[in-house]
């Protein structure tokens, strides 16, 4: 694995913060960047971030400053909050239902290049009347399953053409496929990264040239997550990736193999509110509403609990982890043998940031990120909310 050479960060700013805070250590998550945007590179594809790990503008312009190309969307509000940025090249990559076609419409007519994605003969038909209706021809991508994880056509089914066909036949423009890898999330060996991936490029590039031999446009195969994207051994035929939690990366990577836990970029600020000494616990004042119920390490090999420990700089705390949440309260305990000295180890008042299981999921926690930029000044990130 790659390794930051930077040290931690402690902006005199820090201490004076509200906890819990979300705090985004900017040399780490540029590192990252840099990391996904040269493998892309290397492998001769475009990265179409997603941006549904940060929801923030500043970070999403940091991934195209870097070289991405357009971005992936989770919500169509993503959509218009980064349109009216100036992000213009945008995928919605969740199917597509009618009662969404409107807003889609309005996007598209203010001069968005937004594609949709559809993975059902109904949703394809929906979309082909309501552009016949309003004069609009959609960029309409199929969703293609290629491991059984969620949603998505098999690349060798029917139903990949009949969709096809009801979209090029019913005006729309047939942009692509694309999946999603998803299963990548449960191994945690190279071997079985790497078969992972080569299935998900496989599976999509053979369901472009099944429609490209029926006669049928596909100018785009999209693959990815970050697993597969770091540990694919190459990626012929397909023309571009999209991955999201490499930007800030959190335990659930760290586990899998496919980053350090100096390249998590995410913690959460908190402080140190009190104690039950025989049990050997700290209670802190960042539960489950700053930390998610997103246990995700709980079925890998190392369970984290809610996060892992560290200090206000950033340095580890080996052993310690929030090992139980309230809504409002967190439970930092030693692995193993209770920690009796635990009093005199974390005092009331102590801050510290905990590494969290999914960046995602914690991120959505919060309005605002607070950035430790490299000159250790700290800047506040506005993060988008809601649907």
């Amino acid at each position: 694995m790659t390794k930051t050479a930077k040290p931690p960060l402690l902006p005199t700013a820090l201490p004076m913060l509200d906890t819990p805070a979300a705090v985004i250590d900017v040399p780490r998550m540029q590192h990252n960047i840099r990391r996904m945007q040269s493998r892309m590179d290397a492998l001769g594809v475009r990265l179409r971030p997603h941006v549904k790990t940060s929801k923030c503008v500043e970070v999403a312009r940091a991934q195209i400053e870097a070289g991405a190309a357009g971005i992936t969307v989770s919500t169509l509000k993503e959509a218009a909050r980064f349109f009216d940025d100036g992000v213009t090249d945008i995928l919605y990559a969740v199917g597509m239902v009618a009662s969404k076609l409107p807003a889609a419409l309005a996007l598209r007519r203010r001069g968005c290049d937004l594609k949709i994605l559809t993975d059902s003969v109904a949703s394809a038909q929906a979309i082909v009347a309501f552009g016949a209706e309003f004069g609009e021809t959609f960029e309409v991508w199929i969703e293609i399953d290629t491991d059984g994880h969620r949603s998505g056509l098999v690349p060798e089914g029917d139903a990949l053409l009949d969709v096809a066909r009801v979209l090029h036949d019913g005006g729309a423009s047939l942009g692509g496929v694309m999946t999603h890898a998803g299963s990548s999330y449960d191994v945690d060996t190279h071997e079985a990264l790497v078969a992972i991936a080569e299935q998900e490029r496989a599976g999509c590039v053979r369901a472009a040239t099944r429609l490209r031999d029926a006669g049928l446009p596909c100018p785009v195969v999209s693959v990815g997550s970050t697993p597969t994207a770091l540990t694919a051994e190459h990626l012929d035929g397909v023309t571009e990736v999209r991955a999201g939690v490499y930007v800030f990366f959190d335990l659930v990577m760290h586990n899998i193999g496919v980053c350090t836990a100096d390249e998590l970029a995410l913690s959460v600020l908190t402080t140190v509110i009190g104690h039950q000494a025989d049990k050997g616990w700290a209670i802190v004042d960042a539960g489950w509403m700053a930390m998610s119920r997103d246990r995700g390490t709980q079925k890998q090999k190392r369970d984290f609990g809610y996060g892992q420990v560290c200090r206000i700089d950033g340095s580890l705390v080996p052993g310690y982890q929030l090992s139980g949440a309230n809504q409002e309260h967190g439970i930092l305990s030693r692995e193993g043998e209770p920690d009796l000295d635990i009093v005199a180890r974390f005092p009331i008042g102590t801050l510290l940031r905990i590494l969290p299981n999914h960046a995602c999921a914690t991120g959505a926690q919060f309005p605002e990120y607070h950035a430790v930029a490299p000159d250790r000044d700290l800047a506040v990130w506005s993060r988008l909310h809601g649907w």
